[in-house]
């Protein structure tokens, strides 16, 4: 039988144990596979980013970073997922500009997006282009504003209602006061084909679905969307530079966890993931998909979240895209 001082000696134990547990396990993290969430199926931008930034950070954190494919609703149910699973750093998440779109053009998301995830880092953003028929007439952005503002002259393209084509065009309206006719797609690929053939005049496309029809002719850019000139064509100028002050607009990636995972996994998991993207390999793979890798600090990319989340949500309202 134990003796009170015996019994008293072990529940101390035993409460030191309870207490140093977590920080044990917080300091040798990861002591085991991290899942890494893609909202979207296997093959999109989304994925290809994911894969390459998995199988770095694999390396950094000397584990096995597996990839788990959610795919749905726009990003939603992977999104949700995520957001739900425990706050340990086991659960990571890569999303694009979507994730801030929708969390306006949703009304009834399962999620609070500026409360339920956590900000680890931005990845790498994608330049778009301002591309038209070579058959139409404006020859710059500033004389297919001037078209566009005698209504029913100019029809844009888009892969659909709500995607980043249609609105990025909607925005550009807003900022312009112009009247252009929104013609939705089931993707950019269609859209781009009818560009092609000369039944649409514009669309503002990712760089990476564009280039090959810039290449062959097919199109003409006129502008990039970015606040400063794509590496890959420093020759099409910007458009503030065009004529559009203040028009940014660049597809986006960033990895993020469940809101109130642990501070220090959090950093850890920015530091390895800034190393991953400042290497040699991801800049050649973020390359040959149009992207240019943006690592930034936790707070830089929460700032950068909630002003896409405003800046899409004015978007979104003043179009009229928005979902029950």
């Amino acid at each position: 039988m134990l003796t009170l001082r015996q019994v008293g000696n072990w529940m101390l134990v035993a409460g030191m144990t309870a207490v140093a547990g977590p920080v044990c396990a917080q300091g040798s993290y990861p002591a085991r596979p991290v899942r890494f969430i893609v909202p979207f199926p296997p093959g999109g931008g989304n994925d290809i980013v994911g894969r390459i930034v998995a199988t770095k950070l694999g390396e950094g954190l000397g584990q096995q970073v597996v990839v788990d494919n959610r795919g749905g609703a726009g990003g939603t149910i992977g999104t949700h997922i995520t957001a739900q699973a425990p706050a340990d750093g086991y659960t990571m998440l890569i999303n694009n500009i979507s994730l801030a779109v929708n969390h306006t053009l949703f009304k009834k998301l399962p999620y609070d997006t500026l409360k339920d995830l956590a900000p680890v880092s931005l990845l790498g953003r994608q330049a778009n282009m301002v591309v038209v028929h070579p058959g139409v007439s404006a020859k710059s952005v500033r004389e297919l504003l001037d078209l566009a503002r005698k209504p029913g002259q100019v029809n844009y393209g888009s892969g659909g209602v709500g995607t980043a084509s249609h609105l990025a065009t909607e925005m550009l309206k807003l900022m312009t006061k112009t009247d252009m006719t929104h013609v939705p797609y089931k993707g950019l690929g269609p859209a781009l084909t009818d560009l092609m053939g000369g039944r649409l005049h514009v669309i503002i496309s990712t760089m990476a679905s564009a280039l090959p029809h810039m290449k062959s002719g097919k199109l003409r850019p006129l502008a990039v969307t970015t606040s400063t000139r794509s590496t890959f064509f420093p020759e099409v100028p910007t458009m503030d530079e065009a004529g559009v002050k203040g028009y940014e607009f660049s597809t986006w990636y960033g990895l993020l966890v469940p809101a109130g995972t642990p501070a220090a996994v959090v950093e850890r998991l920015n530091a390895e993931t800034r190393k991953a993207l400042s290497s040699a390999a991801v800049k050649e793979q973020f390359a040959a998909q149009g992207l240019e890798a943006t690592p930034s600090t936790v707070r830089e990319f929460g700032a950068y979240l909630k002003s896409e989340v405003a800046k899409w949500a004015r978007v979104i309202k003043a179009s009229g895209a928005a979902n029950e």
